[in-house]
């Protein structure tokens, strides 16, 4: 095969192979098109076998973490714990819609901070759900609209927020305290700017009042232990981020020793637990991988670059802004994962300041709150809608999506500046 139809090729698979994990046609999972855009390269030789297995070695800080991420999670979600943190937020609501809603935001801040954004959209998203029937609200949409944007409104409040985060950073992620210098006043904007924005659009959907749960749910001894197993997860995740190791082996750690205690307190096979997480979002994320490798080898990363480094000194002090509103939007367009696995290896290479990577990581996170298909918690949000028989299409999220995304991208990427 001559070099440009290789080129063409390559390209012409990589693209396919993304837009399917996009839009899922037939209603195939994701990693199908994924691992077959992969395995098609390899099968064509336009991938080397050897540079696909690196290409897959690449991501084992990113599985690592995914996994006992995702693993927390589902422990948390069979135990409980997030129907307990759901109803208690709907008790102290004290019949009033619009505490609920800021409860249900702020809930899902806390989720997505110390959890990750997949969390908030796959485990918080039911919760809400059934404490919004519970509460016989006159419409969920509101508050579940709160969950979706807030999973990436905060997450880049810490490294752990969004698996994204790794991605882009990689081994240069900065520890903990450089890293909420750089980001705690982005976050706080986009935080309070997602939230008033979502608040005005939604309000009068709200009501006037809900019905107080008649009794908060007990939590279990298993929903104990899962929290504590919570918070010393993120307090290893934080002491890692501080002293600047990567994420993946302690959160995989942390991950199954809360299934051990879990498993041993309730004298319950861990199976169930195991069998509830989404194992098929490594392989996805894999075979993204292999297919970003690929797109390495016929000069993607050099020519964005070089785009990068003509944009960064042409546009000179507004490069932080102008480089993160084009990333927000090609978010939109590609999925910020595959796009975060290309920009990590632009980051590095392109040796952007840092101004600009903060930007580029922020269109990353908060840009996919423009439209359900811009980041994979939004799509697992809708999937998780599905599953309770609530419909919400892509064209209503797009309108609330663009109103609210754009003043708080404005102003995250504004504070990058200060």
């Amino acid at each position: 095969m001559s070099p440009p139809v290789a080129v063409a090729a390559t390209g012409v698979i990589s693209t396919l192979a993304v837009g399917g994990v996009i839009l899922r046609p037939f209603g195939w999972s994701e990693w199908v098109f994924a691992t077959a855009g992969a395995a098609l390269l390899v099968a064509l030789q336009l991938l080397s076998p050897a540079d696909a297995l690196q290409g897959i070695a690449a991501g084992t800080d990113v599985y690592l973490f995914l996994a006992g991420m995702m693993l927390l999670a589902e422990i948390a979600r069979r135990e409980g714990l997030f129907d307990y943190l759901a109803a208690r937020a709907a008790g102290a609501a004290k019949g009033s819609p619009q505490r609920l809603f800021a409860l249900v935001y702020l809930v899902g801040t806390a989720v997505t901070v110390f959890l990750s954004n997949d969390a908030t959209a796959v485990v918080l998203t039911p919760a809400v759900i059934a404490v919004a029937r519970a509460a016989k609200v006159k419409d969920p949409i509101p508050y579940l609209l709160a969950c979706a944007f807030v999973a990436n409104a905060a997450s880049f409040v810490l490294p752990i927020s969004n698996p994204a985060n790794i991605v882009v950073f990689g081994e240069a992620i900065p520890p903990l305290g450089a890293w909420l210098a750089r980001f705690a006043l982005p976050s706080l904007a986009a935080i309070l700017a997602t939230y008033g924005a979502l608040f005005l659009i939604t309000r009068k959907s709200l009501g006037t009042a809900i019905v107080q749960p008649a009794a908060t749910p007990r939590l279990s001894r298993g929903g104990r232990i899962a929290a504590i197993g919570l918070i010393l997860a993120v307090a290893a995740l934080l002491t890692a981020s501080a002293l600047g190791t990567e994420l993946g082996l302690p959160t995989a750690m942390a991950g199954a020793a809360t299934l051990a205690f879990v498993t041993l307190a309730e004298r319950r096979s861990p199976f169930p637990a195991l069998s509830g997480v989404s194992w098929s979002t490594l392989v996805l994320v894999a075979g993204l991988f292999v297919i970003v490798r690929a797109l390495d080898g016929i000069g993607l990363e050099a020519a964005l670059v070089a785009a990068l480094q003509a944009t960064v000194q042409e546009t000179g002090a507004l490069a932080a802004p102008v480089v993160g509103g084009v990333v927000a939007v090609l978010t939109n367009l590609t999925n910020n994962l595959p796009l975060g696995l290309v920009s990590g290896g632009v980051v590095a290479a392109a040796d952007a300041p840092p101004h600009v990577t903060d930007a580029i990581l922020i269109g990353i996170d908060l840009g996919p709150n423009i439209s359900v298909t811009g980041s994979l918690a939004t799509i697992l949000w809708l999937i998780a809608l599905r599953r309770e028989g609530i419909a919400y299409g892509a064209l209503p999220f797009l309108k609330v999506g663009i109103i609210v995304t754009l003043p708080a991208l404005a102003l995250a990427l504004l504070a990058t500046m200060l």
